[in-house]
């Protein structure tokens, strides 16, 4: 069996273009399978000032047109750009004499991949990152219909699943009536490299543009959309307030920005919260270590790769006991859990931290060493290597090889 597998990996953001979770996980899953001896192409959308075919750390990536295409809706857009996406990576394929496996991550490049799979007749590997029922909380409109029937046909048409925790595992296993040999758990992972240079340089400069020397930094990074709980933080401040000098800063974009300005206002607490939009990646590393604490007190959590940012920036962190937070933290060794959606136990985890300069250091301490250990690519890229060969060998035994 071929030791060194040809992936085509599809993805509808990588660097520069950043939505969510989806584009630091291909990037440097791609980026170790490459330096593990894979050969990976991956297929994604056009980015302004991107590049339309590049070399990123041995990993050759294509920008295929989206934006043009004119469409009523984003529903609308996504199918538009898997039409563009399988076109362009039909032609790709046939250029380098075929490839072995195709990979798909989320709904999102959905009808691209399975059409692809039954043009050139290569297993399909899908990686469900998270699913419309549980961001939703269940299904209740066409539109979330729609998505949650494409997550459907996709883990149909999969040779293997990939989720990225045990509670993702059970999840999609039971809302879409999977065989348990389908599914395969790999974690998501973090490189602690891209930290270590901002903790050892003095960033007191760069902090005292976010916050005061006497104030405690209380940090949020995500998209401002219910299931992330920014609201939960929030409404928590008048209680963290009370005990210690903070500001809290709150780090991304989202539908839900206004409302939570207005929750600010409401509260009483707009003067001690700060709202940066969207931040580069530089900026947003050395606000993480200086972070005095990290939160993440999200409703619906597939993984949380933003707590293991946050562990490997040496930040303490405060998660909610839910989803993928709850296999990654253990309570008072790695950082603090709370309830969910409870911003009475939020104040509580916080000010813990914030209060306790010991323990706070051996919550960082020990949560540093746990991402080095067991969160770390190259383990990770070693992992789904594995699960290519495994399939690549299961479909050298059948009629479509």
């Amino acid at each position: 069996m071929k030791p060194s597998p040809r992936i085509m990996m599809f993805t509808w953001e990588f660097p520069p273009r950043i939505i969510g979770g989806i584009s630091p996980h291909v990037y440097n899953l791609s980026k170790e399978l490459a330096e593990n001896g894979a050969e990976v192409y991956v297929i994604t959308c056009d980015f302004p000032g991107a590049p339309a075919h590049e070399k990123v750390d041995d990993v050759e990536v294509f920008r295929v047109d989206s934006y043009k295409n004119p469409a009523p809706d984003f529903a609308s857009w996504v199918y538009l750009m898997n039409m563009n996406m399988q076109k362009e990576a039909a032609s790709i394929i046939r250029d380098l004499g075929g490839v072995d496996i195709l990979h798909a991550h989320d709904w999102l490049v959905a009808a691209a991949t399975i059409g692809l799979k039954h043009v050139f007749r290569k297993p399909l590997i899908a990686t469900i990152h998270s699913t419309e029922v549980g961001r939703r909380g269940g299904i209740y409109s066409d539109y979330e219909r729609m998505i949650h029937e494409t997550e459907a046909w996709l883990t149909y048409e999969a040779w293997r699943l990939i989720c990225c925790s045990n509670y993702m595992l059970i999840h999609v296993r039971e809302f879409f009536n999977l065989p348990a040999d389908k599914m395969v758990m790999i974690p998501n992972g973090v490189n602690t490299g891209e930290y270590d240079m901002y903790l050892k340089e003095n960033l007191r400069e760069f902090r005292n543009k976010f916050a005061s020397s006497e104030e405690k930094i209380v940090l949020f990074v995500g998209r401002l959309v219910y299931e992330k709980g920014a609201q939960v933080l929030i409404r928590a401040a008048p209680k963290i307030l009370e005990k210690v000098n903070a500001r809290i800063i709150i780090v991304g974009n989202g539908y839900m920005k206004e409302q939570l300005l207005a929750l600010a206002e409401s509260m009483g607490v707009a003067h001690k919260v700060t709202f940066t939009g969207f931040l580069d990646e530089e900026s947003l590393k050395k606000l993480q270590v200086c972070a005095d604490v990290a939160v993440v007190p999200s409703l619906y959590e597939p993984f949380g790769i933003v707590a293991l940012e946050a562990m490997a920036a040496k930040s303490p962190v405060v998660v909610s006991d839910t989803g993928g937070l709850s296999e990654i933290v253990e309570h008072d060794v790695t950082g603090v859990k709370i309830r969910p959606n409870d911003p009475e136990s939020l104040a509580w985890g916080v000010t813990r931290i914030l209060l306790d300069n010991g323990y706070a250091d051996w919550i960082r301490e020990n949560a540093y060493r746990k991402v080095k250990e067991a969160y770390n690519w190259s383990r990770i890229a070693q992992q789904t290597k594995e699960i290519y060969i495994k399939v690549l060998e299961e479909y050298s035994r059948t009629f479509w090889a």
